[in-house]
């Protein structure tokens, strides 16, 4: 091979190797308990650790959704006990999307790019404790057309969950 070859074989290599980023997103799975994940997203930016679930019962029957709920934990930006919620649609910004639980019920604050999330930290923590007796949560919100949509949640196992993800970002 001459030598211009493998010049232009090396250089090529380098600049293959330089494009590529030096570590990509990895989620991993670390967990599963009954009816609720627990995972490790690892970024540049720092490691997320989060509990999740999909509904067990969702209403509209007629519409299936990629709905989840989640407590993260986002270490690096001093992050912990965060609850949000995304019905697999963009809410509509007119009505309130809330979390209901036996005789508690709580109100999602926030809610932008097809995610609900509380705003107070003591709510938030309020919202765990209640999932933490509770059996079973149902989540409230509204599609762009005003159509109300019901996400039942189990919460077998989120005790379980949730204490894996808080200890893998502490």
């Amino acid at each position: 091979m001459s030598l211009i070859k493998k010049y232009y074989i090396y250089f090529l290599l380098v600049v293959s190797l330089s494009i590529t980023p030096l570590k990509a997103e990895e989620l991993k799975e670390i967990g599963k308990f009954k009816d609720w994940k627990t995972m490790i997203l690892i970024e540049q930016t720092g490691t997320v650790c989060f509990a999740q679930s999909t509904p067990v019962l969702q209403a509209p029957k007629s519409n299936k959704r990629d709905a989840r709920l989640f407590v993260t934990f986002r270490p690096s930006e001093k992050i912990k006990d965060e609850v949000s919620a995304s019905p697999g649609y963009e809410f509509n910004k007119n009505n309130s999307v809330t979390a209901i639980s036996g005789k508690n019920k709580i109100k999602f604050d926030i809610v932008q790019q097809g995610f609900a999330w509380i705003a107070d930290n003591k709510i938030e923590k309020k919202m765990i404790k209640v999932m933490k007796k509770g059996s079973r949560i149902m989540i409230t919100g509204y599609n762009q057309k005003g159509s109300q949509t019901i996400d039942h949640y189990s919460l077998l196992g989120f005790t379980k969950a949730y204490n894996a993800a808080k200890s893998a970002c502490s």
